[in-house]
């Protein structure tokens, strides 16, 4: 009588073997996604006052804001030993007002390069946790030095920048096609070589 033998209890190698492949899989899987989930959380954008009324981000986002302090607009108050600090920060376009508790750098002025660590309220205002304040008059964080190029504010090519009080007036220059300079064509293109 011939017996036929069914699956045995336990699985066969290759079995086994793809069990272990799937399970080692799904943990690798799940340790990315929770790496790149912190990561993204851990991320900390620089914007502009112009960026951050465009975008409107969410209010438990973190962010650091650039800009100048306006003149004209800081505002101590004190309660007890706490110092409340209001005031705004331009990239003479657009200003964000900015609330801070705590104390402010040495080099903390109007018309002065900041950038500030903080959320946006509902209410459109800048929660800062931290200011930072440039360190002489001629250094510019180099996230805002190329955000004024950018928006054609500084051309570094033809000087230094403005001075910082007169920031909250620049305008971007308009050129005309007739007031373009003429580009040279690609055969007379020097390459510097």
């Amino acid at each position: 009588m011939a017996i036929k033998r069914g699956v045995p209890a336990i699985l066969k190698r290759k079995h086994r073997r793809l069990i272990l492949l799937l399970a080692c899989g799904l943990g690798l899987g799940s340790a990315t996604a929770l790496v790149l989930s912190a990561f993204r959380q851990n991320l900390v954008f620089f914007v502009l006052p112009s960026d951050l009324a465009a975008q409107h981000p969410s209010p438990e986002r973190t962010l650091r804001l650039g800009g100048l302090v306006e003149t004209g607009s800081v505002h101590r108050s004190t309660k007890g030993k706490e110092v409340d600090v209001r005031f705004r920060i331009t990239d003479g376009h657009t200003a964000v007002p900015v609330t801070f508790n705590g104390v402010l750098p040495d080099l903390f002025r109007e018309g002065q390069g900041v950038v500030a660590l903080g959320t946006l309220g509902a209410d459109g205002t800048f929660h800062a946790s931290e200011v930072l304040a440039k360190h002489d008059e001629t250094y510019m964080p180099k996230d805002v030095a190329e955000a004024l190029k950018r928006k054609g504010l500084w051309n570094p090519a033809k000087g230094p920048p403005p001075p910082a009080s007169t920031w909250n007036t620049l305008t971007v220059p308009v050129t005309t096609p007739a007031a373009a300079a003429p580009t040279a064509s690609a055969g007379e293109r020097q390459t510097g070589y």
